[in-house]
């Protein structure tokens, strides 16, 4: 059962944490389909990179660095968690994660949007991409809704939300109007920065330096990823977000691939269910 695992003393109960909203039921089982991952895939995870092949690909690349760039200089990781200049804390670690998350969850959204109104105006089925886009999109949002157990934005960093989320809606959503092979290649290259960031957290907590990482998880956790109780840590469910990761990397950078055919079917359409 979904919910076996659950414990009765439910950490949402708490008023320890952030974004509690008592009027809402606990966790349900009407998420869209996701990957379920065992302990061996989690640990089979590695590091990719796709090179480049045309110009819309090259271009995504060059928005990844830069974005990648600006944000390591502005989050102080690229001077404390790289070069090692002071320490990085757990706390600019959640801040990391937290706004990537707000960031991540918007791509196969608009992608999905765009490719729903073409629908309506084609007069035409999607073949596939839909689901798996709004799919992506909403296990990027549960990335967040888990990340903020642990972490609770400040003013500052709600305003940059609101800003970063204007930008990157408009332009995704014309982006993908002019080339959906630039936006999969986007998504493909921000995901491979991704699985690096979430192995160097993954790698960070196994060396010893962040033991708050090692305590239980919440329940919203265990009950999205199926986490059995033995192994509901912080670590297990960042591992779990690094593995939706590299799934995010592989079939955004496929679909690139066969995005300017009209008449493509998605390959992941029907490839995994929860259920």
């Amino acid at each position: 059962d979904q919910m076996e695992d659950i414990d009765e003393s439910d950490d949402e109960n708490s008023d320890d944490h952030f974004y509690v909203d008592r009027t809402r039921p606990k966790f349900e089982e009407y998420v869209l389909p996701h990957p379920i991952w065992t302990e061996e895939q989690l640990a089979s995870i590695t590091m990719t990179h796709k090179k480049p092949e045309r110009l819309a690909d090259y271009m995504a690349y060059l928005s990844v660095l830069a974005l990648r760039t600006t944000w390591d200089l502005s989050t102080g990781y690229l001077l404390g968690r790289r070069l090692g200049l002071f320490k990085f804390s757990s706390r600019m670690w959640l801040l990391r994660v937290t706004f990537l998350e707000t960031v991540a969850g918007v791509p196969g959204m608009m992608f999905g949007m765009v490719r729903h109104l073409n629908s309506l105006r084609r007069l035409e089925r999607d073949r596939g991409w839909i689901n798996s886009l709004l799919a992506e999109a909403e296990n990027e949002r549960i990335h967040l809704l888990t990340a903020m157990y642990l972490y609770k934005p400040k003013a500052l960093m709600r305003y940059a939300i609101v800003i970063a989320q204007g930008i990157m809606c408009s332009f995704l959503f014309t982006a993908y109007l002019v080339s959906p092979r630039y936006c999969h290649s986007f998504v493909g290259y921000l995901e491979e920065q991704a699985v690096h960031t979430y192995t160097n957290l993954v790698q960070d907590i196994d060396d010893g330096k962040y033991p708050e990482f090692q305590e239980k998880c919440s329940n919203l956790a265990k009950a999205y990823w199926k986490i059995p109780t033995d192994k509901a840590t912080w670590r297990t469910v960042f591992a779990n977000i690094r593995a939706d990761e590299s799934k995010h990397r592989d079939v955004n950078h496929e679909l690139a691939d066969i995005a300017d055919d009209k008449h493509a079917v998605n390959p992941y359409r029907n490839e995994y269910k929860t259920r």
